[in-house]
């Protein structure tokens, strides 16, 4: 079994939801593209924001980085306005 599970992911990404808004991921899918997006970026020489001593992969520490609310999944909305 996978810890955190994904549903464990999509309550802690969808946490900051307003009760009436859409969340900002619907399904694991979501989840997979963001944690790898964020893996990729940690190979490609970004910093990790969580300690990485316990931790080898960089997909491993997107996961953690996730379930610790340091990084943010935006929703594609919120991507085209910043554009």
């Amino acid at each position: 079994m996978l810890h955190p599970s994904y549903s464990d992911l999509m309550n802690v990404v969808n946490s900051e939801v307003e009760p009436g808004e859409q969340p900002v991921v619907n399904s694991r899918y979501s989840i997979v593209m963001a944690t790898s997006k964020r893996a990729r970026q940690l190979v490609g020489g970004a910093e990790a924001m969580v300690d990485t001593d316990n931790i080898p992969k960089p997909l491993s520490v997107a996961v953690e980085e996730l379930y610790e609310g340091k990084v943010k999944i935006l929703s594609e909305d919120t991507e085209s306005e910043e554009d």
